[in-house]
């Protein structure tokens, strides 16, 4: 491939492939200890820079540190016990009460249920969704757009000739 390239990793002389983002820098592979080692490296050539190397040094940058202390304080102590955070907190589900079905089917000829027992047997975020979309919290319409919904996606599962649309 033209996007991989092999390299001699300079502390175990190992053949790796480098990382595509990083193929013209990467001189270390991802072994821990190659990794520390490149790391300790790159801080050594940093400290050798003539504008770096009084950088930890003097009063000026003892007040500098002096100063994030204070407007980190206890960092020292957290940041390394501290576990990733994730980006957002997992779903919790909502408890629905159980509604008992019926052991036999009611006949053709009876009504059919109420608006409030028919939506109470979907999902809420299905209810939400549906009203979201059509922009209406009436349970009577939500219900009808349900009904519509189901027809419409058993039309389409059986391969009947729906809506030509």
């Amino acid at each position: 491939m033209a996007n991989k390239s092999k390299s001699k990793c300079l502390c175990c002389g190992e053949i790796f492939t480098a990382d595509v983002r990083n193929r013209g820098r990467q001189k270390y592979c991802t072994n821990p200890t190659c990794r520390a080692a490149g790391k300790a490296a790159r801080q050594r050539r940093w400290r050798e820079q003539p504008q770096n190397q009084d950088y930890f040094r003097g009063p000026v940058h003892v007040e500098r540190v002096r100063v994030w202390r204070a407007a980190n304080p206890g960092y020292w102590r957290t940041h390394r016990r501290r576990r990733p955070s994730a980006l957002q907190d997992a779903l919790v589900p909502q408890l629905i009460e159980q509604v008992e079905l019926l052991a036999q089917p009611p006949p053709p000829s009876a009504p059919p249920p109420a608006l409030q027992d028919a939506l109470s047997l979907q999902d809420p975020v299905l209810i939400g969704l549906i009203a979201h979309l059509t922009d209406s919290t009436l349970q009577d319409s939500i219900a009808a757009t349900v009904r519509r919904l189901l027809q419409l996606g058993q039309d389409i599962l059986s391969g009947g000739a729906g809506d030509a649309r």
